[in-house]
């Protein structure tokens, strides 16, 4: 019999039918909103808690705390949840009301302060002390761990070892890294792709950081191309992918779909997988579908 924990993982991997116009070319989208705290951070929370926990680095009763925009502290919440432990949530003020109602229905407490910098600030200060641990999915190397064992295993099984081109949206970069890791093991010719929002747009789950907030996890030898994407053209494929391809997701998953199609334009042949990173419930009370 499973548990919730259990269901983590094993995401379906599902070819896009109707807004690919490349005969020859194949786009594959990894629908992370199947996991069970919707999207694909249940992943890396599981396994950053499971690993301190292994570690002895928290235990029953361990306060922990986070800063996050969304996805990774629903993740936590989960999790923590399951495992008896506290949780404090920092997170950007700006996030959809239903990420903070989802955080409390898990049992966290959610703190809400003005950008993701100072959420950061405010929990590694916080986390410094000996009253709680701090998680830090930006230096944590459990992150992309997470995706080194899981994720990347399963696209390079259900592709058939096919894939050419992998492409990721970056926030904590988490996925991108421990995809890449395995993927080049398999085959060093296979594109690793990032995802970042152009100079002037706002994108959730998609940052393009600062150089003294850049994810210490971040390793740029392992990501072989960037594209910029608009908040524009992000808004506009999520919308299109529900509407045409029956795909519900947020804005970072439409502009990994947009990196994915200019890709598509400029090869002959290629079998492309971006991550569809979590469900677009997430952003009904935001302007996405309005």
């Amino acid at each position: 019999m499973k548990n919730i924990i259990d269901c983590i993982g094993n995401t379906p991997l599902v070819e896009i039918q109707h807004l690919n116009p490349y005969s020859n070319v194949n786009i594959y989208a990894k629908l992370e909103g199947n996991n069970p705290g919707g999207s694909v951070k249940d992943r890396a929370a599981l396994n950053m808690i499971q690993s301190a926990m292994e570690r002895g680095d928290i235990k029953k009763g361990t306060r922990l705390i986070e800063a996050t925009s969304g996805n990774t502290g629903i993740a936590l919440a989960m999790i923590a949840g399951i495992y008896d432990l506290q949780i404090e949530l920092v997170m950007p003020a700006n996030s959809t009301r239903e990420r903070t109602l989802t955080m409390e229905a898990f049992g966290a407490q959610v703190t809400l302060l003005e950008t993701i910098e100072e959420c950061r600030d405010y929990a590694e200060q916080k986390g410094s002390g000996a009253d709680y641990f701090l998680v830090d999915q930006f230096s944590n190397k459990d992150n992309y761990k997470a995706h080194y064992k899981g994720t990347g295993p399963e696209i390079w099984r259900d592709t058939d070892q096919k894939i050419t081109h992998f492409v990721s949206s970056m926030g904590t970069t988490g996925s991108i890294m421990g995809c890449s890791m395995f993927l080049k093991e398999q085959n060093p010719s296979i594109q690793i792709v990032g995802c970042q929002p152009t100079e002037e747009s706002s994108i959730p789950g998609i940052r393009r950081w600062p150089e003294e907030y850049l994810p210490k996890i971040y390793d740029p030898k392992r990501v072989d191309r960037i594209i910029d994407v608009s908040q524009n053209q992000a808004t506009d494929m999520a919308r299109q992918l529900a509407r045409r391809e029956g795909i519900f997701v947020g804005m970072s998953s439409g502009g990994a779909f947009a990196a994915a199609l200019k890709l598509a334009s400029e090869v002959k042949e290629a079998n492309i997988v971006f991550i569809a990173c979590d469900r677009g419930d997430r952003y009904l009370s935001s302007d996405l579908f309005g």
